[in-house]
């Protein structure tokens, strides 16, 4: 059975609903620290071939088009924008920022690994770098009780002033992640990521190394969404909604005239 116009208003009608969910979500995401703004990806549902182009029109002729009806659209999926953000100066030692590609490890509960491109650590009670979370850098990094003038350098190496000694001591280097399909990563919430199969196992090597961003001390990457780029897009995604819910009508309209008439 031939699908119906009001069958294809109502696909679209639901595809744009999600992409004005997935633009909402960046525009909500806009002072989030290290946010990729995401893209909704849409394909088209399979036709139906009423003529198939080629087909005999005659015993000498044939058809030089077709006739295939569309039935509608889907979501295909979303894909991740991993273009860096910029980089603001705080002034706080403990901030820190990839100027490239790669991400920061960090322990989850359970012993998950997670990803992030969020380098605003503290201290814990232990001197141990962590996140807002509480959860530990890796490889962890601990910072000696009365440590002054934490420098961290490109390549991740941690140095202080710690007493005792007359020149800093290294306090161990911070490693960076990188893959070969970083839009495939899985978002886990609270900003971090989680390696799967499509994005590849996690390559660890030090900062500014193979490709691997270098790090930035005192600085935080913002989110890379464009806040006009967004709002353009919500209108027309808006404008689409409009018209697949006016089709929805007219059809509707179009069959109640039918079912009185006939």
């Amino acid at each position: 059975m031939p699908t119906s116009a009001l069958h294809v208003a109502r696909t679209g009608l639901e595809a744009q609903d999600v992409r004005m969910r997935v633009i909402a979500n960046n525009l909500a995401n806009i002072g989030t620290t290290g946010f990729k703004r995401d893209r909704a990806n849409f394909a088209t549902l399979a036709y139906q071939d009423a003529r198939v182009a080629g087909q005999q029109s005659s015993a000498e002729t044939a058809y030089a088009t077709g006739l295939n009806l569309g039935t509608g659209v889907s979501v295909q999926s979303t894909t991740s924008i991993t273009t860096q953000g910029t980089l603001n100066p705080t002034g706080n030692a403990l901030d820190l920022a990839l100027d490239g590609d790669g991400f920061f490890q960090v322990q989850l509960p359970g012993g998950q690994l997670g990803y992030t491109r969020a380098g605003n650590f503290s201290r814990s009670a232990e001197g141990t770098l962590v996140t807002a979370q509480g959860y530990a850098l890796q490889p962890a990094i601990t910072i000696p009780e009365g440590a002054s003038a934490v420098t961290i350098g490109p390549d991740g190496t941690v140095s202080a002033n710690v007493a005792g000694n007359a020149a800093p001591v290294e306090l161990g280097q911070i490693t960076v992640a990188s893959f070969a399909n970083p839009a495939g990563m899985q978002a886990l919430g609270d900003n971090y990521l989680a390696e799967t199969a499509a994005s590849g196992a996690a390559q660890i090597g030090a900062a500014g190394d193979a490709a691997r961003g270098a790090i930035r001390q005192g600085m935080l990457e913002a989110s890379n969404v464009n806040v006009v780029e967004e709002l353009v897009d919500m209108i027309e995604a808006q404008r689409a909604y409009e018209i697949n819910s006016k089709m929805i009508s007219a059809v509707d309209e179009m069959l109640r005239n039918a079912n009185q008439t006939l």
